[in-house]
C-alpha cells in the first residue's frame, strides 16, 4: 500500500521524485525516503512522517545534482513507522537501492539464508532481503538480477531497483501490486500510480504481472519470468493532472463529495438507452450464460462490501436470482460451492485489493464467471476479470472513498437491471422506470449535497460525542453501514452500523442519554419498522438523526431530520448516503483533524 516513483532523464530527480510522492501520499504516509544515483555516487535521504518532512530534509541537506532516482512513501507492513524502515533500503555494500510496494511472504526464510553467508540487516523490513539478494548477483546485469529475485520471491510485490554507478536504467517489477511506466521524450517515469507523473507526460504503459520492466531514459524493455522480451501495450491518459488536484476546495474529500453528480452522470452515460433499455456492450458475456446463472457471489473488502450489500438487494429483487456476499479476504477460506453455472462479481475502487483478487482467482479456478467492478482501468481486477464494469468515477484521492462508492451503487444498479433485462425477470415498463429515475440521481445528488450547511452545523455540536449508531434496514442497511465506517475512518470515533431490527437483540443495552442515532428510513417498505425501531433508541434517551426523503411524515421521533429528494427503493440509497459522507466530513474536520489522510490507513490495500 505504499507509493513507488522513479525517474531517468535530463532533469533533476529530485525535482521529480518529491512532487510526484506527494501526489502518491494517499498510499502511505508514515514515512518516506528518495535515493539519488550518479555515475560515481549515491545518496538517500530518508524520514518518519510525511511528505512535507521529507522535502525539508532534503532541503537541508542539499544532495548533489542527480539525473536519476527512486522515491517511496510508505504504510508500514513490516516493521515500525521509524526512519531505519522507512524506504529506500540499501544491500549491505551500499551497492543496491530498492523501494518496494506489497509484502514478500517468504522473507524470513530468505533472510535467514541470507544471515547464514554472512549478510547484515539493520531494518525490521522484508525489502532489506530483495536488497541483499540482489547485491549477491553484481555480476549480473540488473534486469537479470530482478528477474532472478522475482523467481525466489513470494508474495505480492512491485519494486524499483537502482545500482551504484548506474544512474541510467532503472529496473521495475510487479506481480499483485500496481506498477506503470510513463513514457517522455528522452526521459521516462515508474510509478504506482499515474497522478506521479501526470504533470510531464500523458503516455503511459501498465505493467502486467509478472514481468520485469527495464527502464532508460531513450528506451523502456519489458521481460517476462522466462527472460522473453514483451511488447508492451501503449495507452493514454485521457484525464489530467487538474483532475487529480483540489480545484479549490479545502480537502480532496470535500472535492470529490461534490464532484459525484458528474461521477454519476459519467457512470450512466451510454448505458442506457432513448427508450429506457441497459446496455452494457463492454461486459462482452454471450446472454445464453448469463441465462444460464443458478447463483451469484459477490466479493469486496470496506466501502466496497456496502456496494456488495447494495448488489445482493439489487439482484435478488431484480432478478430473483439468489445472491451470497462475502468479505473478500474471507470467501476462498470457506470453501464455497462454484461451478460453471456461478456468477461472480468483485467489487474494488483501484482493482488493486489483494484480498478481492485472490477471491476472483479462485471463483475462476473453480470455473465460474468473474465480472469485475472498477474505478482504474487496466487495473489487476480489469484484467483477471472475464468481464469488466467501470465506474467511471475519475481519479479519487481522498483515502475515505466517496464518488468511488456511490459510481460502484449505481453500477450494481445497472448490472442487477441489466441482468433481469436478459433473464426475463422483470417487466420492461419496470425497468424503464427505474432507468429514468437512476437518470435523476445526478441531480439529486447535487440537492443532497447543497444541505451540507445543516450538516456542518449538526457536526460542530457533536464534536465530543464518542458514540454513535448508525440504523437502516432493506437497502438502508448498506447505507447505515458505510456511514458508521465513514465516521469511523476520518474522525476515530466509535460507530457502529446495524440493521434496524437487530438492536433490540443485545446493542440496544448500550444506548443512553448522549449516544447519536442516525437511522435512513428512505426504504418504503420497510420505513414503519425503521421508525419504530428509532422509538426504541428515543425512549432510551438518544439523539435521533433520521435520513428521510422530502415529503414523509416521520412524525416527531427525530430531533432532527435530514431531507433528501424521494427516489424509488435501492435507487433513493444513492442520495441517501450523501449526507452520511457530509456527517463524517464536518464532525472530523470540527475536530481538526486530516480528512484526506486518517490514520493507519491508506487508499490501496495491496497487502492480505
Amino acid at each position: 500500500m505504499c507509493g513507488i516513483v522513479g525517474y531517468v532523464g535530463p532533469r533533476q530527480a529530485v525535482d521529480v521524485l518529491l512532487p510526484g510522492l506527494s501526489r502518491l501520499e494517499y498510499r502511505g504516509y508514515d514515512s518516506a525516503g528518495v535515493a539519488l544515483v550518479r555515475s560515481d555516487s549515491m545518496d538517500v535521504i530518508k524520514t518518519v512522517g510525511r511528505m512535507a518532512d521529507l522535502t525539508g530534509l532534503v532541503g537541508k541537506e542539499s544532495p548533489a545534482p542527480a539525473h536519476a532516482g527512486v522515491g517511496h512513501t510508505r504504510w508500514a507492513t513490516h516493521g515500525a513507522p521509524n526512519t531505519v524502515n522507512a524506504h529506500p533500503h540499501l544491500d549491505d555494500n551500499g551497492d543496491i537501492v530498492v523501494v518496494h510496494n506489497g509484502i514478500i511472504e517468504n522473507w524470513r526464510a530468505l533472510k535467514s539464508e541470507l544471515a547464514a553467508k554472512g549478510h547484515r540487516f539493520v531494518s525490521d523490513t522484508d525489502t532489506e532481503v530483495i536488497a541483499n539478494l540482489l547485491g549477491e548477483m553484481s555480476d549480473l546485469p540488473l534486469v537479470e538480477a530482478v528477474r532472478q529475485v522475482m523467481l525466489r520471491a513470494e508474495g505480492a510485490l512491485a519494486l524499483a531497483v537502482m545500482r551504484r554507478g548506474e544512474p541510467d536504467v532503472i529496473v521495475g517489477a510487479r506481480r499483485g501490486s500496481p506498477l506503470v511506466v510513463g513514457r517522455g521524450d528522452g526521459e521516462n517515469f515508474l510509478a504506482s500510480d499515474i497522478p506521479a507523473f501526470l504533470e510531464h507526460t500523458r503516455e503511459m504503459i501498465v505493467v502486467d504481472d509478472d514481468r520485469v520492466v527495464e527502464v532508460r531514459p531513450d528506451s523502456v524493455r519489458v521481460f517476462d519470468l522466462e527472460g522473453n522480451e514483451i511488447e508492451p501495450e501503449h495507452r493514454k491518459v485521457e484525464w489530467d493532472l487538474e483532475a487529480a488536484e483540489k480545484g479549490g476546495f479545502p480537502t480532496f474529500m470535500l472535492k470529490e463529495i461534490n464532484e459525484q453528480p458528474h461521477a454519476i452522470a459519467d457512470t450512466l452515460l451510454g448505458r442506457v438507452t432513448g427508450s429506457g433499455r441497459v446496455v452494457l456492450h463492454e461486459l462482452e458475456v454471450d446472454e445464453d450464460v448469463l441465462r444460464s446463472i443458478d447463483k451469484v457471489f459477490v466479493v469486496a473488502c470496506g466501502t466496497s462490501y456496502h456496494a456488495a450489500m447494495m448488489a445482493k438487494y439489487a439482484i435478488e429483487r431484480w432478478t430473483r436470482l439468489p445472491v451470497e456476499i462475502d468479505i473478500a479476504s474471507e470467501f476462498r477460506y470457506r470453501d464455497p460451492v462454484l461451478d460453471d453455472r456461478s456468477l461472480v462479481i468483485g467489487i474494488s475502487q483501484s482493482g488493486e485489493t489483494i484480498d478481492t483478487l485472490a477471491a476472483v482467482r479462485y471463483a475462476k479456478a473453480q470455473g465460474a464467471l468473474v465480472i469485475g467492478v472498477t474505478n482504474v482501468v487496466d487495473s489487476a481486477l480489469a484484467r483477471e476479470s472475464d468481464a469488466v464494469l467501470y465506474t467511471r468515477a475519475g481519479p479519487e484521492i481522498g483515502v475515505a472513498a466517496t464518488k468511488t462508492f456511490t459510481t460502484q451503487l449505481v453500477a450494481m444498479q445497472l448490472l442487477g437491471l441489466y441482468l433481469a433485462q436478459v433473464r426475463g425477470a422483470m417487466d420492461p415498463a419496470r425497468v424503464e422506470m427505474l432507468v429514468g429515475e437512476m437518470m435523476r440521481l445526478p441531480e439529486q445528488v447535487q440537492t443532497a449535497i447543497a444541505s451540507g450547511a445543516e450538516i456542518e452545523r449538526l457536526a460542530r455540536v457533536w464534536g465530543d460525542v464518542r458514540d454513535f449508531f448508525f440504523l437502516g434496514r432493506s437497502g438502508d442497511f448498506p447505507v447505515a453501514m458505510e456511514g458508521a465506517l465513514k465516521l469511523k475512518e476520518i474522525a476515530y470515533v466509535r460507530a457502529e452500523g446495524y440493521a434496524a431490527g437487530e438492536m433490540k437483540h443485545g446493542p440496544i443495552a448500550l444506548i443512553e442519554k448522549g449516544v447519536v442515532v442516525v437511522g435512513v428510513a428512505t426504504d418504503s417498505h420497510v420505513r414503519a419498522k425503521t421508525l419504530s425501531n428509532m422509538e426504541e433508541m428515543k425512549a432510551r434517551g438518544a439523539t435521533i438523526v433520521l435520513v428521510a426523503e422530502e415529503g414523509d411524515d416521520v412524525g416527531d421521533v427525530a430531533d432532527h431530520v435530514i431531507r433528501v429528494p424521494p427516489g424509488p427503493d435501492l435507487i433513493c440509497t444513492v442520495t441517501a448516503v450523501v449526507p452520511l459522507q457530509l456527517l463524517a466530513y464536518h464532525v472530523a474536520t470540527a475536530k481538526e483533524l486530516d480528512v484526506d489522510k486518517p490514520r493507519n490507513l491508506a487508499k490501496t490495500v495491496t497487502v492480505e
